[in-house]
């Protein structure tokens, strides 16, 4: 009752923008101020000590993925966090690719988790799982409005060239 009105109802498209917008603001602000001076290397290795001791925050698997693969290409994660905070702000501001946004930020906020980084993350979570619940009707307003049916109109096109 309360999925169908969310991922149908006008008026849920407005609770969904209102929230969409909101989360949106959030990423955009973290990775904005992470693209001038950001280091990754030093919040992963954190991490891996975070996996020892009597008490442990982080998961040893997560620890082991963290010291074999993250750290050696902390490079790399100095540019995908920072850039795909912004690119999770905008798209969840504008409203365009809305579901992808919010997957991603998604896998992010678990990520930082999984890393023992509390934070906002839960709240983030749950925010982005109701708006990931009301789906194509969290981008209603916004630029999925005009998105959506532009590449389903162009995926007719290909497949309908594909069959002929």
């Amino acid at each position: 009752m309360i999925g169908q009105w969310l991922r149908e109802d006008r008026n849920a498209s407005y609770l969904l923008a209102v929230l969409r917008i909101w989360l949106g603001y959030e990423w955009l602000m973290a990775g904005w101020h992470k693209l001038f001076g950001f280091d990754a290397a030093g919040f992963l290795r954190g991490a891996v000590a975070k996996a020892g001791g009597e008490h442990p925050m982080v998961q040893d698997w997560w620890a082991s993925f963290l010291d074999a693969f993250a750290i050696p290409n902390a490079g790399l994660f100095n540019f995908m966090i920072p850039w795909g905070e912004v690119a999770v702000g905008l798209g969840l501001i504008f409203g365009c690719f809305t579901v992808l946004a919010v997957f991603f930020g998604l896998v992010m906020n678990f990520a930082f988790l999984f890393s023992g980084s509390i934070s906002s993350n839960p709240n983030m979570i749950i925010v982005e799982f109701i708006v990931l619940y009301g789906a194509a009707n969290a981008g209603r307003i916004g630029l999925d409005r005009w998105v959506q049916p532009y590449i389903a109109d162009w995926i007719a096109q290909r497949r309908h060239k594909a069959a002929a």
